[in-house]
């Protein structure tokens, strides 16, 4: 597959990109790659960029509005506050099938170009998902919410295993002791990658493999940030949106207020959903190289020279395609003729309107909407569905 006449960021020529498999197989001047390729898709004016890399979700918990509406100093308050203020609403949205919410947290990913997620919890077992999903890690949840973490922790079943967990969720002194505990009881010195890392300061950073930054989770809990201007010095920062629980749905929302705070630069950013989680989980995405796979996202061109500030003015109703690992996971109407007209064996595909653009998405989507709103009415969607896939392509 080829896809013609798309830029990179910051550069001011187009390329053409060519897919063969899973992978990127070739990135060179326009009309000059594999001009016989059957399978091209044409661009008028259009940006390109690696699908996003979500290092931390819920993947089940993202049928939940966004609960606690005041302050808290820590995860443990938040934690014993939601479920006594809010237990009914909390058992409404778990009577939901957990297959049926796990599958709208993929798609609430892929909607905004989130290509891979790692899911915190219980391992998922999904058929063939839509975007890649990394489970390949010890999760635990936190020192006072995982009953018998120590002895998790220390399982040597999986010394050679990463562990993440959630540490320094708070602004008080006990999240910062809760560090210094989880630290103390490492004893075979598993690879730690810590998520919020609030309360964590340079010296505990350096005994992590990673920590993932969820900026948009700790203003809504914490209103207090990760120092994240020192903290990336010390250990391999990443970027997490966390679930519905405690932010908004869409990534390009979080990404804007993180930008606002000013503690990275806006590559460094960038890098942090992309090119270093890629390194982080050894994973072969992240960037449009030759040889990586074809995780790709097609958002409208702003500006003749795409720069940073159009970057994170992206929202989700301006991306164009998506692929995961070469296959078309999502497209905009504005390329429909194209992509019915490939030789291609497309799986079915549902139409939604999201903010008035339509869209077209692997999989039925407007019938998981109506199964997931079946148990739990109350429980709010970004898009709105148009047609299941049995009609889909039919009545355009």
């Amino acid at each position: 597959m080829l896809l013609n006449n798309v830029t990179l960021i910051n550069e001011s020529r187009p390329v053409d990109i060519t897919i063969s498999g899973e992978k990127i197989t070739g990135i060179g001047p326009v009309n000059k790659q594999n001009e016989t390729d059957p399978i091209q898709i044409h661009f008028t004016s259009a940006t390109v960029f690696p699908g996003l890399i979500n290092s931390h979700d819920h993947l089940d918990f993202n049928c939940f509005s966004v609960l606690g509406q005041r302050k808290f100093v820590s995860y443990t308050e938040w934690g014993n506050y939601i479920h006594k203020i809010y237990k009914d609403n909390i058992d409404a949205v778990l009577k939901i099938p957990q297959n049926l919410r796990t599958a709208w947290g993929m798609y609430k990913n892929l909607l905004t170009g989130i290509t891979t997620v790692v899911n915190h919890g219980s391992y998922l077992k999904l058929d063939n998902p839509l975007i890649n999903i990394y489970q390949e890690s010890q999760n635990l949840h936190s020192v006072k919410f995982e009953k018998n973490w120590k002895w998790k922790l220390n399982n040597p079943f999986l010394k050679n295993r990463d562990c993440i967990i959630h540490t320094g969720e708070g602004s008080d002194k006990q999240s910062s002791d809760e560090i210094d505990q989880l630290l103390k009881f490492n004893f075979l010195k598993r690879r730690l990658v810590g998520v919020h890392g609030v309360a964590m300061n340079e010296m505990q950073a350096k005994n992590f493999k990673g920590l993932v930054w969820c900026p948009e989770s700790n203003r809504v809990l914490l209103n207090k940030q990760a120092h994240t201007a020192a903290l990336k010095a010390q250990t391999n920062m990443v970027f997490g949106t966390d679930s519905t629980l405690t932010g908004n749905w869409n990534i390009w929302h979080h990404l804007r207020f993180a930008r606002s705070l000013r503690q990275v630069e806006d590559s460094e950013l960038f890098g942090m959903i992309t090119s270093l989680p890629a390194k982080l989980w050894n994973l072969n995405n992240g960037e449009i190289k030759t040889g990586k796979e074809a995780d790709i996202i097609v958002v409208k061109k702003k500006t003749g020279i795409p720069t940073w500030e159009d970057v994170f003015k992206i929202n989700p109703e301006e991306i164009l395609l998506i692929t995961t690992k070469g296959k078309i996971r999502m497209f905009d109407k504005a390329i429909y003729d194209q992509v019915i007209g490939l030789p291609l064996d497309l799986p079915v595909f549902s139409r939604l309107s999201l903010k008035g653009s339509i869209k077209f998405i692997e999989g039925d989507l407007p019938s998981l909407i109506t199964a997931i709103k079946s148990y739990n009415p109350n429980v709010n969607f970004p898009v709105e569905p148009l047609e299941s896939i049995t009609n889909s392509f039919r009545n355009l």
